[in-house]
């Protein structure tokens, strides 16, 4: 039986990891092995990445969603539970870019949290 040798599949495949290593210094961009483990790690990377970035999203929103209710004179915590009390069903997303970009409607809002927190 003859030797199996490296056909069009293997090279595809080798091809496909190399263009992925794009970019990398030295060897890792050059040469398979080393190459394909950096490849394997940066996904890994870039997977806990993607999961890191909502985290951080949701943390910036609190802390500006916080900074506007200290300055309307409520707490977080105090204005996110009047508001659920009260039937406002904002997301945190929502609630920090209004805060940003709308400051006289968060105000509405942290009176009517404050109302309903009496």
């Amino acid at each position: 039986m003859p030797r199996a040798r490296g056909g069009p599949k293997t090279r595809q495949r080798r091809k496909k990891i190399l263009k992925k290593a794009k970019g990398y210094v030295g060897g890792r961009r050059k040469l398979y092995r080393t190459a394909a483990e950096t490849v394997l790690r940066a996904g890994a990377f870039a997977y806990r990445g993607r999961k890191q970035k909502k985290r951080r999203a949701r943390g910036l929103w609190i802390i500006r969603i916080n900074a506007a209710c200290r300055e309307a004179g409520l707490s977080y915590s105090r204005f996110m539970a009047a508001l659920k009390q009260a039937g406002i069903l904002l997301d945190r997303k929502v609630l920090a870019e209004m805060a940003v970009s709308d400051p006289q409607g968060f105000a509405k809002l942290a009176e009517t949290a404050r109302a309903q927190a009496r």
